[in-house]
């Protein structure tokens, strides 16, 4: 695996990451509905003010930057590609550590996601 692949798969993971704890974050701020949205500031204290959120962030924030490394030496057609490896990995994690249910159907469709990124990596 070249360097480039690697640094775009971390970039991925990153995302990934902050996918993950954004929904752990926003499990323990509650559920927002428009009920909620009649106090706007509070509902953005309490979402900021969670760990998780903030951490989520905080890992979208250093995917961001690493991928601004990875688009100041690689062609965007072959980069953007392959960082699609984030909607396999973050199902996948989601099924793993979250418990969340991922039919038949959804593997299929991240089996191909994995497949077009293999061939993006080797060309």
């Amino acid at each position: 695996m070249n360097n480039a692949v690697a640094m775009v798969l971390v970039a991925a993971l990153f995302g990934a990451g902050g996918q993950l704890s954004l929904k752990i974050g926003m499990g323990q701020v509650g559920r927002i509905g428009t009920d909620s949205l009649e106090q706007p500031l509070q509902i953005v204290v309490r979402v900021l003010t969670t760990p998780f959120v903030v951490g989520g962030l905080g890992l979208y924030v250093l995917g961001a930057v690493l991928w601004l490394a990875i688009l100041s030496r690689e062609q965007l057609s072959f980069a953007y590609p392959i960082l699609a490896v984030g909607y396999a990995i973050t199902p996948t994690l989601a099924w793993l550590m979250l418990g969340e249910s991922v039919n038949p159907l959804r593997w299929l469709g991240i089996a191909t996601i994995c497949m077009g990124v293999l061939l993006t990596a080797r060309s």
